[in-house]
């Protein structure tokens, strides 16, 4: 399996955090500039210390949720089509 890129990465990184939120749930220790950096874009909203997502921080994570999948899919098909060529030329 190759190796995440670190877009990759930064993207689950925006995911979860945007996830914690929506959940209501203390975020990572580690999280508090993605955190900041996610107020200051819009995509979250401080409201009297409680935090939640925007509008936008909504379709945001759905748009994250959608696109996990369809790697995870995609990585999938191209696994089974290497298994079909390996069979193939072994074959």
């Amino acid at each position: 399996m190759d190796p995440m890129s670190l877009e990759d990465l930064a993207l689950l990184d925006v995911l979860d955090v945007l996830d914690r939120i929506d959940q209501h749930v203390e975020p990572a220790p580690n999280s508090g500039a993605l955190r900041q950096r996610l107020i200051d874009t819009g995509l979250v909203l401080d409201e009297g210390g409680k935090i939640k997502l925007s509008d936008a921080g909504i379709e945001r994570c759905k748009s994250l949720h959608h696109r996990v999948i369809s790697d995870a899919e995609a990585a999938a098909l191209l696994a089974e089509r290497e298994v079909g060529n390996k069979q193939s030329e072994a074959a």
